[in-house]
């Protein structure tokens, strides 16, 4: 696989991108390319390990090591090393329904595993990835994939996010007839509402939704299955339901002041911004929402991490995100080795805009909020927060966050956003099919299958394993859509 000696001769290098000051002034993807040859150099670092850890996709230490998809990432990093674009993406399309997704958003579990990051950089599998699909795009190698032969079957599709796209894609190509559920106007779900446009531009989503069209799947959008549709209809259509409607109950911050003006959660604000920019054609920037605003946002995660790049662009005045754990060190830890998942910081494109436009970091750690502050007529002025400090519990010697005394301050802010995670799925979508949820309030299963207590429906993705990446997502949809068609002909062919 790959050069032998490849992994010595050449460094790691990734595509260009815009400088901070430039990029803010747009939506547009700001991620640029290398040329082939050097494209191809980058495949040749590949070092034919023995134990690609890349592709395991198993979890250790509570986290993933690798791709969930199982994606040959030598065989695939070797045929970019030597030119065979074509073969490439058909090893790739035999694990991955959506790479043009993940080679934008995903975090690479694939790098992290990486036997060359052990003691150098990794593999810059994710970009070579880009580069296929994006190759096998221009020169017309991703069709329709339209059946042959239709199996008289019907599947309802409850979520267009990418778990119930990759479904959808698998269980048309097998030959069932999908007609796939949105209560958004557009499909794509969290792909296309939830993650910023410069992240990922919506005509990648558009490219392949069409595809899907010509081969057979039906969208209905602008439909909330349990709220104007009932659960009940669809039994009555459908041979089998899938329940992929993601974890979409954000958790709150139950604190006084809570009912000010001016507080948003994360999602609907992210959400808000990019239907304006869509509905207009990218002609109307939503300014209003930020500009000259101090904004606070409170989450250290990757969707606060949107936030604050989003602000930016709408001319925030100033940016302050709170994340409650403690700073991540610089480097791997003695306790978190390879090829665990690194525990590191990290500084995402928005921290890096906040830098720039700034001059400091955003993130304040270890802090949290007690209490919103209103001005006279109700809009948030502000937020009292305190600082916190890790406590191991006696009892189950895990670590929590615990308030110092002494340690209250006033953080000034006009727009507060709220990125603290999801609680799980909305009852009412399982309610609607009589299912029930767990404790955790995802669609209730036995462990390791996809089907729920009525053996004609199934669930897929964030609403079946909590809120997780977009790679676990499709991963979900993939191997829940083996499992509806096994139950539908006895046997699958996926």
């Amino acid at each position: 696989m790959g050069k032998s000696t490849g992994f010595l001769e050449y460094e790691r290098k990734t595509g260009p991108v815009s400088a901070p000051g430039e990029r803010i002034k747009n939506f547009r993807d700001f991620h640029g390319t290398l040329s082939e040859e050097q494209q191809r150099l980058q495949g040749a670092r590949c070092m034919e390990c023995g134990v690609p850890f890349c592709q395991a996709g198993v979890m250790i230490a509570g986290m993933a090591s690798g791709c969930p998809l199982h994606n040959l990432v030598p065989e695939i990093n070797d045929l970019v090393y030597r030119g065979n674009w074509e073969q490439a993406y058909i090893r790739l399309s035999k694990t991955h329904c959506f790479p043009e997704f993940t080679s934008r958003v995903c975090p690479a579990l694939c790098e992290a595993a990486c036997t060359c990051g052990l003691h150098g950089e990794p593999v810059s599998t994710k970009e070579n990835e880009k580069a296929v699909i994006e190759y096998a795009f221009s020169k017309g190698l991703v069709k329709a994939d339209s059946p042959r032969v239709r199996t008289g079957k019907t599947v309802a599709v409850i979520g267009s996010g990418p778990a119930g796209l990759a479904a959808a894609l698998l269980l048309n190509r097998r030959g069932h007839s999908v007609t796939v559920y949105e209560r958004s106007d557009r499909p794509g779900g969290l792909l296309r509402y939830g993650i910023p446009n410069m992240k990922l531009e919506k005509g990648i989503i558009d490219r392949r939704i069409r595809l899907m069209e010509e081969a057979g799947v039906r969208f209905e959008c602008g439909v909330d299955v349990g709220r104007n549709l009932p659960g009940k209809e669809l039994l009555k259509k459908y041979d089998r339901i899938l329940l992929a409607g993601g974890a979409s109950n954000p958790r709150d911050i139950e604190v006084p002041g809570r009912d000010a003006k001016g507080i948003y959660f994360a999602v609907d604000f992210l959400k808000n911004v990019t239907k304006t920019l869509l509905d207009s054609n990218f002609k109307e920037i939503p300014y209003y929402l930020a500009r000259g605003k101090k904004v606070l946002v409170i989450g250290g995660g990757d969707t606060g991490n949107d936030c604050v790049g989003t602000v930016i662009r709408l001319g925030a005045a100033s940016v302050a995100q709170l994340e409650m754990m403690p700073k991540a060190p610089a480097g791997r830890m003695a306790n978190n080795p390879w090829p665990e998942w690194p525990k590191v910081l990290k500084t995402d494109y928005g921290q890096e805009e906040a830098i720039d436009r700034f001059g400091h970091d955003p993130r304040i750690y270890q802090t949290t909020v007690t209490e919103f502050l209103k001005n006279k007529k109700g809009d948030i002025c502000g937020a009292k927060t305190v600082q916190l400090a890790p406590v191991r519990d006696e009892k189950t010697g895990r670590m929590r966050m615990e308030p110092v005394p002494g340690t209250e301050k006033e953080i000034p802010a006009d727009l507060v956003l709220i990125a603290a995670g999801f609680l799980g799925s909305e009852s009412y979508s399982a309610e609607t099919f009589g299912v029930k949820l767990d404790g955790r309030t995802n669609v209730e299963t036995a462990p390791g299958s996809y089907c729920t207590e009525n053996t004609r429906i199934f669930t897929a993705g964030d609403m079946h394993r909590g809120q997780s990446l977009v790679v676990w997502a499709i991963a979900e949809g993939t191997e829940a859509a083996a499992r509806i068609d096994e139950s539908l002909m006895g046997y699958t062919g996926l």
